[in-house]
């Protein structure tokens, strides 16, 4: 069975978002094609509260659905389907924008700020669907423990044990895995998805020759195979998996919105100017401007 070879290594670069938001954006703009579904990878790693306090007000989002996990911290939101909620330590977050919502995210001073945000792209087709949102608490995710490692499945499959969620668009599959040190494990993989990780913490090696040694805060993007092959290094290693089929589609992306035409993207912040933006739920056909 061919092991999938390393394709590409992003770093990412340091940014503000939000109203003054620290974050490393690893996957953006730049990355679509290599990385098609996934849009957008920021990263949340920080021990003071100045680098995210002032959080993510109000803000639309049409055509992505966003991916929000915690290995730790606090994150309070709200959107325009009357959803409230808080994301804490190794819970996770599944909103899917579809055809427009409003919603904001406001982290909570912690101890440590440790996590994600993805963003996944939305076939042409259900680009407008229903606005959707679902809470997905540490009690539901499900975690494998097994000699020198434990994987905790977000989304999708492990082996044939399915996860805390199944993205009706993209059935993409993100596992948090943490490996102890000079550890082996793999995951066989559809020879067509797009895979790749993000390095937490730790070291490890990612080709079967082992000469490469590939750092934390690190993507590493997988040429194709059947399977994926990891060790970990000296200090063991934790990393997120993530797997979906790429859609091949033209990407017109305007901030928060991500449509496949320019006109698309025009009408959509047009209708945000005029109130017509949000179609569902209780602030539709409102300006909230």
């Amino acid at each position: 069975m061919p092991a999938r070879t390393v394709r590409k290594i992003v770093g990412g670069n340091v940014q503000q978002d939000g109203a003054g938001v620290k974050l490393l954006r690893v996957l953006a703009l730049d990355t679509v094609t290599e990385f098609d579904p996934f849009l957008m990878l920021d990263i949340f790693d920080s021990e003071n509260s100045e680098d995210y306090i002032k959080g993510f007000p109000w803000h639309p989002h049409r055509g992505i659905e966003t991916v929000t996990y915690l290995m730790s911290g606090k994150i309070e939101h709200g959107d325009s389907l009357g959803n409230k909620g808080i994301i804490e330590d190794g819970c996770c977050q599944w909103m899917t924008a579809g055809s427009g919502i409003i919603h904001q995210e406001m982290p909570q001073p912690s101890k440590k700020m440790f996590g994600f945000q993805l963003w996944i792209n939305i076939p042409k087709k259900d680009k407008m669907c229903i606005p959707k949102y679902h809470d997905i608490s540490k009690e539901s995710i499900p975690e494998v423990k097994k000699k020198g490692f434990t994987v905790r499945i977000i989304s999708g499959h492990y082996k044939d044990i399915p996860g805390a969620f199944r993205g009706e668009y993209v059935k993409a599959d993100i596992l948090d895995i943490n490996m102890e040190k000079q550890a082996e494990w793999s995951i066989k993989t559809d020879v067509k998805s797009t895979v790749f990780v993000y390095i937490f913490r730790g070291y490890g090696y990612f080709d079967k020759n082992e000469k490469q040694c590939i750092k934390e805060k690190s993507a590493v993007l997988f040429n194709g195979g059947e399977e994926v092959r990891i060790r970990s290094g000296e200090d063991g290693m934790r990393f997120t998996i993530f797997i979906g089929n790429p859609l091949k589609e033209p990407v017109a992306w305007g901030g928060p919105i991500v449509m496949n035409t320019r006109e698309e993207l025009k009408k959509a912040f047009e209708e945000i100017d005029n109130g017509t933006f949000i179609k569902n739920g209780k602030y539709a056909n409102h300006n909230l401007k």
